[in-house]
C-alpha cells in the first residue's frame, strides 16, 4: 500500500461500541430492484455482497418507514414487521463479506410519487416541491401533517429502528437529506407551520431532533449488543427561502450534543464552497467539522474518485469517506486501493460489463440512460430484461 493512503485504511471504534475495520464507506445509493411487495431480491443481495468485501461499513439503499413514505420504485421497505426476513437476508449477505451494515431509514414526504403512495402525499405543510422542469409540469402540493400524523411517523422511524436490530444490522442512519420529509420539516421552503412543529429556526429542528430521540430510545430498549446511529443532512437549499449553511450549523451544534455516532454530510461535491452563510470562503465541510470541534465522527461524501481525494476528505477533518459511483464502476475499489494497484483503478462505468459489475438491471439502465450520472466507456444500449 502507498504510506500516503493509510489513514483510508485505519480501524476506529464508534461511540456505540460498533467496530469498522476503515473508514471507506459504501454510501447509501437506490437501486429500484426490490420486489412489488417491498422485500429485497437475489439481483440486490448480490449488488451489495460485490461492494461488500473491502469497506468497513455498508449503509443501505433508503427504507420508508410508513406505507406512503416511499421516495422510489423497487425500494425496499421496512414500515412492517412482515419486512424482518427481507432485511434479515440484507444485513446476513454484507456481514459474511466482512463489512458492518446500517438501514438507512427515511420518509419521502412531499418527494414521494403519488402513484407509489397508498393515500396522500404529505409533508410539513402544503408547499409543492421545486423540481426540474415544474414550469412546465408543475408539482401538485402535498398535504399538511396534522399533529397527531407528525407523532406517529416519529414513532414509526422507533418501530423501524427496532425492526432494524431485530433483522441483526449494526445500526441506522436517519436521512434528514435531500429533500426528504426530515429536511421538509427543517426547511424554511417547505415548512410554514406555525405549531411547536415549524415557525423559527428552533421550532423547524423539533422534528428532526424527535426522530433522533426515538431512535436512541428504541435503542436503549431492544438493542442487546452495540448498534450504531448515524444522521445525513444536506447542509444547503438553493430555494429562497430554504436552508443555509448557518442554519445547518446551528443543527448540527444540537445534533452533535446527542451522542450519535456520526454526523453524514450529503454533498455533490466534498470541497465545495457554500452559497449563502457568513463565511462563504471556507468550505461547507470544513464548517461543519469546526461546528462539530470533537463531539461527533463526521462522514464526507461527494465527487471523491481517487484514493488522494478520499485521504483529502479525512485531511479536512472527516472520520470517514463515503463512496458511491466510484463503487458502481469499480467495486474493487479499496482492494486496489489496499494493495497499491490504484493505477488500476476504473474510472467510467463498462458499459458491456453489467454482469461483472452486478448491477441489476433496474439500476443498469437508470445508471446508463441518466446524463452526467456516470461517464460511460462508450454510448450504450438499454438492456430491457
Amino acid at each position: 500500500m502507498n504510506p500516503k493512503f493509510q489513514t483510508l485504511f485505519q480501524p476506529i471504534t464508534l461511540r456505540s461500541g460498533v467496530q469498522l475495520d476503515n473508514r471507506v464507506v459504501l454510501a447509501p445509493m437506490t437501486n429500484f430492484s426490490s420486489d412489488a411487495q417491498g422485500n429485497v431480491t437475489d439481483d440486490e443481495l448480490a449488488y451489495y455482497a460485490r461492494r461488500s468485501n473491502g469497506v468497513g461499513l455498508v449503509l443501505t439503499a433508503c427504507t420508508n418507514v410508513t406505507r406512503n413514505g416511499q421516495g422510489f420504485p423497487g425500494e425496499f421497505a421496512g414500515y412492517d414487521d412482515r419486512f424482518v426476513p427481507s432485511l434479515t437476508r440484507l444485513a446476513r449477505t454484507v456481514q459474511g463479506e466482512g463489512a458492518k451494515v446500517m438501514l438507512q431509514i427515511f420518509h419521502a414526504g412531499r418527494m414521494a410519487p403519488a402513484a407509489l403512495v397508498d393515500g396522500d402525499v404529505v409533508s410539513a405543510s402544503a408547499v409543492a416541491p421545486v423540481r426540474d422542469g415544474a414550469e412546465q409540469a408543475p408539482a401538485p402540493a402535498p398535504r399538511e401533517l396534522s399533529g397527531e400524523e407528525v407523532e406517529e411517523i416519529v414513532r414509526a422511524f422507533g418501530e423501524t429502528t427496532r425492526r432494524a436490530i431485530e433483522s441483526g444490522y449494526d445500526g441506522v442512519e436517519i436521512h434528514g437529506a435531500n429533500g426528504y420529509l426530515i429536511q421538509q420539516f427543517f426547511s424554511p421552503h417547505s415548512n410554514r407551520r406555525t405549531d411547536r412543529w415549524g415557525g423559527s429556526l428552533e421550532a423547524r429542528m423539533a422534528f428532526p431532533l424527535a426522530v433522533v430521540d426515538e431512535v436512541q430510545r428504541v435503542v436503549a430498549e431492544y438493542a442487546r449488543t452495540p448498534f450504531a446511529v448515524g444522521y445525513r443532512f444536506s447542509p444547503e437549499e438553493p430555494e429562497t427561502p430554504g436552508i443555509t449553511l448557518d442554519d445547518s450549523l446551528a443543527l448540527v451544534d444540537a445534533l452533535a450534543d446527542k451522542g450519535l455516532d456520526y454526523l453524514h454530510v450529503s454533498l455533490m461535491e466534498y470541497a465545495s464552497l457554500p452559497r449563502r452563510a457568513s463565511d462563504t470562503a471556507q468550505s461547507r465541510l470544513e464548517q461543519i467539522v469546526a461546528k462539530v470541534a470533537g463531539r461527533t465522527p463526521v462522514m464526507g461524501v461527494g465527487s471523491v474518485h481517487t484514493p488522494e481525494q478520499a485521504t483529502q476528505v479525512l485531511d479536512m477533518g472527516a472520520e470517514f469517506v463515503a463512496l458511491g459511483r466510484e463503487l458502481l464502476m469499480d467495486p474493487d475499489w479499496v482492494a486496489k486501493v489496499r494493495e497499491g494497484r490504484e493505477a488500476e483503478l476504473e474510472t467510467v462505468l463498462d458499459v458491456e460489463g453489467q454482469d461483472r459489475l452486478v448491477i441489476a438491471t433496474p439500476l443498469w439502465n437508470a445508471l446508463v440512460n441518466t446524463p452526467g450520472w456516470l461517464p460511460l466507456s462508450k454510448k450504450p444500449e438499454a438492456v430491457t430484461a
